[in-house]
């Protein structure tokens, strides 16, 4: 799929704006805090119908405003054209439009476009918590299977309501508490068991990409580990849960189950978030990424849109050398603060000042 034209109304610092993309890279430049991630953000929202930056809704709406319209017109392999149109509200209760049929649920746009996105922030794939590796492999399901949503929605909310009990329950394990719990843990034992297996299987067809992918960025073949292995998926995790209610009573949380999961990343068999370097580092966030994106294009049979914001600055210039060379195919929207480098071979040039754009 290509997104022909893109249009912003009241969205972050833009009061309107209106773009034409190439169906190869348009480049937007523009001097720091002038609007170029806002835009780039406002694709990736019609995506994934949350941020990147993951700033809630009211952020994205332009100040003394109370809604903000992000629209583009794509058009898909088979030629059919799209119109996308959405209005994200202050309130909460955003309105999607599809050639302008609205859709009853929000999220039923997710699949209708897909964007992959590189940002500064992707180191955080190796420094940063577990929930940041788990959301990364999460959103990731949902590009290849939107259904997956639906379940980790599920996920969501049963966690959140079984914490509500054992914060209520207050560490006093009751016959009627004990009922109410089995109730829970079995809503959880099934919906955990589907995403821990969605998530297994993912890294399975995951790690040999990222594989490939480094070696295109440093060119250097180098062993990478992606370990998800919890201990409940040994067990089972209905077996898992009972024998851990004590605790999850006793410290009023659930304790165990895919929310709590961590992705362990090794570098030639060292653990990446303390033992590579920095430049290591975001060499293998930018290959774990690109290996995603290599992916859903695998399984769709179309590349994503990929967006490279202000990537190029953070690596060495051998590194960006080595990722402009092996670019995958498809649509990209790369953003720069500085002078683009030679070989980017932008089809497009559009300059940002002040939330407009001007060339």
């Amino acid at each position: 799929m290509i997104v022909r034209q893109f249009e912003l109304v009241d969205f972050r610092n833009y009061v309107q704006a209106s773009l034409s993309l190439t169906d190869r890279i348009t480049a937007v430049i523009g001097d720091n805090g002038q609007g170029k991630t806002n835009l780039v953000e406002a694709i990736g929202w019609m995506a994934t119908m949350s941020s990147f930056r993951g700033a809630p809704n009211e952020a994205l709406v332009r100040v003394g405003t109370d809604q903000a319209i992000v629209r583009a017109h794509v058009e898909h392999e088979d030629g059919r054209m799209l119109l996308i149109e959405c209005e994200i509200n202050r309130s909460g209760r955003n309105r999607v439009l599809v050639n302008k049929q609205r859709l009853q649920r929000s999220r039923d746009l997710l699949g209708v476009l897909r964007v992959s996105v590189f940002a500064p922030d992707d180191l955080n794939l190796i420094k940063g918590g577990p929930g940041i590796r788990r959301d990364f492999l999460d959103e990731t399901l949902v590009a290849l299977r939107p259904k997956y949503d639906t379940d980790l929605r599920d996920l969501d909310r049963i966690v959140r309501q079984r914490n509500v009990l054992l914060k209520q329950v207050a560490g006093r394990l009751s016959a009627d508490v004990a009922f109410t719990l089995d109730v829970w843990d079995s809503k959880l034992a099934t919906t955990g068991e589907v995403i821990g297996t969605a998530r297994a299987d993912l890294l399975r067809d995951l790690v040999p990409r990222v594989s490939a992918a480094y070696r295109d960025l440093i060119d250097v073949d180098v062993r990478i580990d992606m370990i998800y292995d919890p201990l409940w998926r040994r067990t089972g995790l209905a077996v898992a849960l009972a024998d851990n209610r004590s605790d999850d009573v006793r410290r009023q949380l659930s304790l165990i189950g895919p929310h709590r999961d961590e992705i362990d990343i090794a570098l030639a068999a060292m653990p990446a978030r303390t033992h590579a370097s920095q430049g290591e580092q975001r060499s293998l966030a930018l290959a774990i990424k690109l290996a995603a994106h290599r992916l859903v294009t695998d399984r769709i049979g179309s590349p994503p849109l990929l967006v490279l914001d202000d990537v190029l600055s953070e690596l060495d210039p051998r590194r960006a050398a080595a990722l402009l060379q092996h670019l995958p195919a498809g649509q990209v929207v790369l953003t720069s603060a500085d002078v683009l480098p030679p070989d980017v071979g932008a089809a497009t040039v559009l300059r940002i000042v002040r939330g407009t754009v001007v060339s």
